[in-house]
């Protein structure tokens, strides 16, 4: 199942409502966390998030792409495609 991000109507706004009130857009999306979709003639252009929203969604990918590697890394030594780490400590010592 696909998690989802909800966005409220109250939460999208056109381009030019937000360069005419930028400070204000900025202080909801800080204050409540959650983003803005900009649109340009209708249609959905850009996200506006806050810079702590933000740094939570980087760790999060961050940490995703970790547990991908180790996963990626547990299903090639149920396959046995490992080197044993004396023969990779060997072959480091002859380069």
């Amino acid at each position: 199942m696909k998690n989802s991000i909800q966005i409220l109507l109250e939460a999208i706004h056109p381009l030019t409502e937000f360069q005419r009130n930028a400070k204000a857009h900025l202080s909801w999306v800080n204050k409540t966390g959650r983003p803005e979709i900009l649109t340009v003639n209708g249609k959905a252009e850009a996200v506006l998030m806050g810079k702590h929203s933000y740094e939570k969604m980087v760790e999060a990918m961050e940490e995703l792409e970790t547990l991908k590697s180790i996963r990626r890394g547990l299903n090639e030594m149920e396959k046995g495609k490992t080197i044993a780490s004396a023969t990779v400590h060997q072959r480091l010592r002859k380069l």
